[in-house]
């Protein structure tokens, strides 16, 4: 039978390399010149790399060496893994500069409609290489995901006055959003630039914020302010469909400025005041991931630029 030699658990990946640096040129005397050892720390390193392969890598012609089989074999080894290591510290340094990479990011419709269309065409002109997996999830949803790594960044709502977020989540403001009253075109309302939120006291509402949530809370707070609770005759889940509503004067409805981009042609929208609600938007990423250039980069992005 031929006998089976048993390597040690690792080869040394350090002595590898430098038993290529003896064979590619072509003494102990060169290798250590190349390398900035002495000869003799550089015969230590072979000599332990053959103890760990139980077998000789080296065999002396005149004044230099030459690999044996085995020497020749762990030479193109190391030839491969040093193209690898430098192949990686070249895929390091561009994930470090924020070149490549992949974020994951979570979004509320609204959100999707108004800010993250212009924020990722602006980060991607400037980070082609990095990948952004972009997914819908309701406004307060998706904070665990961000704290449990399998998100990147969230845009999510947050009530004033409630800035807080999970521990180790920072949440990085990106805009108020102001809400408006909308109303038919033929109402009378409709005349005035600037409504008391108490003037839509009496009115039937067409109520678009789900069943629960930070923004359905931003709504009802502003209302119990202005002294009144609304009487919701219509319920609608999206924004559109609410202003169809809306429109066929079912009632009246307070909308988010950026639920209003593609307004219908038959409501208009009203400022507010005393109350004025607004939804604060915030990008919640984790503190741990706030050095990494790429999204930083992101965040810069989906923040507006000054008025």
């Amino acid at each position: 039978m031929v006998p089976i030699v048993k390597l040690s658990y690792m080869l040394d990946v350090r002595r590898m390399l430098v038993l290529r640096a003896v064979v590619t040129s072509g003494s102990v005397t060169a290798a250590a010149s190349n390398l900035g050892y002495t000869p003799s720390a550089v015969s230590q390193q072979v000599a332990a790399l053959e103890r760990q392969a139980g077998t000789p890598l080296l065999e002396r012609v005149g004044r230099g060496v030459r690999p044996t089989a085995a020497g020749r074999l762990l030479t193109e080894a190391a030839g491969a893994i040093g193209e690898r290591v430098a192949e990686a510290e070249t895929a390091l340094a561009d994930l470090r500069t924020g070149r490549t990479g992949r974020l994951v990011v979570r979004y509320f419709a609204t959100a999707g409609a108004a800010l993250v269309p212009p924020a990722l065409a602006r980060f991607r002109r400037a980070h082609p290489g990095v990948a952004v997996d972009l997914r819908l999830a309701d406004p307060d949803d998706p904070l665990p995901e961000v704290e449990r790594a399998e998100a990147d960044l969230a845009i999510v709502v947050v009530r004033p006055g409630r800035a807080s977020a999970l521990p180790g989540i920072r949440l990085v403001h990106l805009l108020d959003d102001p809400y408006r009253a909308v109303l038919p075109k033929g109402h009378p309302l409709a005349a005035q630039r600037v409504l008391d939120l108490a003037d839509l006291a009496a009115e039937p509402w067409v109520d678009c914020e789900g069943p629960a949530g930070p923004c359905r809370e931003i709504v009802r707070d502003a209302c119990a302010a202005a002294g009144f609770t609304p009487s919701v005759a219509v319920e609608s889940d999206d924004y559109a469909t609410a202003q169809g509503f809306v429109a066929a004067g079912l009632g009246v409805a307070l909308m988010p400025e950026t639920g209003l981009g593609n307004r219908h042609p038959s409501v208009v929208a009203r400022r507010l005041r005393r109350p004025e609600p607004s939804r604060s938007i915030h990008a919640a990423v984790r503190e741990s991931t706030l050095d990494q250039p790429a999204l930083r980069a992101l965040l810069a992005a989906l923040s507006p630029p000054p008025a």
